[in-house]
């Protein structure tokens, strides 16, 4: 079988998420494409697109967002993502499960005793209205009839779990800072959310699979339940097997893949790339060596905004006072500390709306 060093993954993985070269397809195929974006920090999907995109105008994904072609969900790992209004459809149903083990992984003692039926149907009854609330708004309104667990415990779950929400904006738009109002996501799209399937079929979990590999491949089943979260995705593996190609990686774990997905050279060359706080290009592993090494992990999940060089996390990198710094994590070579200059000059004009960007490179950290 044949095996794939880090750097061929590296570079699969660039070409994958869109980080090789920039892509020339609307935002909305590219949302769809990467099967979604971290999305919690709400300005941050807008520089993951800039740097995927050529040509990224901002105000193309605020119209798909209060023109409910995408949207803001939990769903993967119980966190925000934007995802097109198909694919949530789609999908959320057979994220129910998790998104409700994972809430009561943090309040299981709080919300013992209560029903979570009957706590799903007294928020669907309060949002009956039409009116969108926030999470406080939801959790108060029910908390006359279970006021043991407090409203932070009812709200999470009522919001990240029991009834499907979406995020409405102005929450999201580029450029506007605004609260969270949530209104139940069949309501807001129009649209019903698809049924499970019937027991012993799994089509979502299949289409999974497929998807994430063409936008995360050649990868291991832990790396799809790491992006995902999800259980029992080894029968959805098992179901499409027939259609994948299998290597191995320098540890020896099994890598799948779809047969035509693109597998650079692992000398191809990799642009400079700003990358946003939690981006998936680097969260959707379980094994996440491919982008940044191990003595950097940590920032993958502290909210850090990595600078790639030549494919890996060489930087961090923040905005000051409208100039983009950034904060290497090893030695630049002069040709790759103009390159990060360059790059960040571009960036630094994206968000000051094409006005000249400025940015400092400082000096390496420890």
């Amino acid at each position: 079988m044949t095996v794939l060093g880090s750097r061929a993954l590296n570079r699969a993985t660039l070409a994958r998420q869109l980080l090789l070269d920039r892509a020339g397809m609307p935002v909305l195929g590219a949302v769809a494409h990467l099967c979604g974006l971290q999305a919690q920090e709400p300005q941050e999907p807008f520089v993951g697109l800039w740097s995927r995109l050529r040509g990224f105008d901002p105000g193309d994904l605020s119209d798909l967002l209060t023109g409910r072609r995408v949207v803001r969900t939990h769903l993967m790992r119980r966190t925000v993502h934007l995802l097109t209004a198909d694919d949530v459809l789609a999908w959320r149903s057979r994220h129910d499960a998790m998104l409700r083990q994972r809430v009561l992984g943090n309040y299981r003692r709080d919300l013992e005793g209560v029903d979570l039926e009957e706590l799903a149907a007294a928020g669907r009854a309060v949002l009956a209205d039409g009116e969108p609330r926030s999470m406080g708004e939801l959790a108060r309104a029910v908390a006359g009839r279970w006021p043991a667990p407090g409203p932070r415990a009812l709200g999470e779950m009522l919001v990240a779990a029991l009834v499907p929400m979406a995020q409405l904006p102005p929450r999201g738009l580029w450029r506007t800072r605004a609260g969270v109002r949530n209104a139940p996501l069949a309501a807001w799209l129009g649209r019903e959310i698809d049924p499970p399937a019937p027991e012993g079929s799994d089509p979502v979990g299949a289409e999974l699979v497929r998807r994430y590999l063409a936008a995360f491949g050649p990868a291991a089943s832990a790396d799809l339940r790491a992006w995902c979260g999800l259980a029992g995705l080894p029968a959805a593996v098992a179901a499409v097997r027939e259609e994948l190609v299998a290597f191995r990686d320098e540890r020896g774990r099994e890598l799948l893949d779809l047969p035509d997905a693109p597998r650079p050279d692992p000398g191809t060359p990799a642009p400079v790339r700003f990358l946003p706080a939690f981006d998936n290009a680097i969260l959707g592993y379980h094994d996440r060596g491919r982008i940044i090494d191990d003595a950097h992990r940590g920032l993958s999940v502290a909210g850090a905004r990595v600078v790639l060089v030549d494919g890996r996390a060489a930087a961090t990198w923040s905005v000051d006072a409208g100039a983009v710094v950034v904060t290497p994590l090893r030695g630049f070579s002069r040709a790759e500390r103009a390159a990060v200059a360059e790059e960040g000059r571009d960036l630094a004009s994206f968000l000051s709306d094409g006005e000249s960007g400025d940015v400092r490179v400082a000096p390496r950290e420890g």
